[in-house]
């Protein structure tokens, strides 16, 4: 309408696994230009420097609360803040493609013709593999990697994971948010013929100071996690490269 001040822009932008020297100079770029940061609660503080001071910072969750913001209320607010002409940035741990519920924000935000950009970031997988000394491929062992989600939610209409084919899968096995379901599963990857003894790291908080790995193997995953007391953030790597 006429008097309406000139659309902002939305930047989807991944802030890498932790270690603030991980995100992207575009990444950087962006923040620096925002009015306003919209960031999870993994994501590494010392990123918000990067943003103006006058910029306003809000964070949508923290872990094990009830107060999350939803992703639906988040893409509403990027769409209202838009509407006022403001910059808007929405940093996502690790790479805003994998398991960050990008589809949902990109089509609210296609649907209201709000600009954007999404610049990826180091997924958790991968960086959690770097920091272990783990190649998630190598010739005689890997040649393909499957990230895969431990937690499906719960309005998924599609089938669930299928174990049979994870378990065949000729690769490496990436699982996020896999603590709290490891004995589900593992059971199931086991149940369907992935041997028991098949190597497992779990990387709790990669690239971070209080960054923690433990070795086991399939069929001891669930119990090594119970034991230990291992608590979300974690990536389990599966596989004979993890050897």
């Amino acid at each position: 309408m006429k008097g309406d001040p000139p659309l902002g822009k939305v930047y989807l932008v991944g802030a890498g696994p932790g270690d603030p020297r991980l995100i992207t100079v575009r990444g950087i770029e962006c923040l620096r230009l925002a009015d306003l940061v919209l960031f999870d609660y993994l994501v590494n503080p010392e990123l918000l420097e990067h943003a103006p001071s006058a910029a306003e910072r809000v964070c949508l969750e923290h872990h094990g609360s009830s107060q999350a913001v939803s992703a639906e209320g988040v893409s509403r607010r990027m769409v209202e803040e838009a509407r006022r002409g403001r910059t808007v940035v929405r940093l996502k741990s690790g790479d805003p493609a994998v398991f960050g519920r990008l589809a949902e924000e990109v089509a609210l935000l296609r649907a209201a013709a709000i600009p954007l950009e999404i610049v990826p970031g180091v997924t958790a997988g991968l960086a959690a593999a770097a920091c272990a000394e783990i190649p998630v491929t190598q010739g005689w062992r890997s040649s393909a990697v499957a990230l895969v989600t431990g937690h499906e939610r719960s309005d998924k209409a599609l089938p669930a994971l299928d174990f049979a084919a994870l378990a065949a899968f000729p690769g490496t096995l990436i699982l996020y948010m896999g603590v709290s379901t490891a004995a589900q599963w593992s059971a199931a990857l086991v149940r369907e013929g992935k041997p028991p003894a098949t190597p497992v790291a779990i990387v709790r908080r990669c690239s971070w100071p209080d960054e923690e790995m433990v070795r086991c193997t399939l069929g001891e995953v669930a119990e090594v996690i119970a034991t230990r007391g291992v608590r979300p953030p974690a990536v389990i790597l599966v596989g004979e490269v993890v050897a």
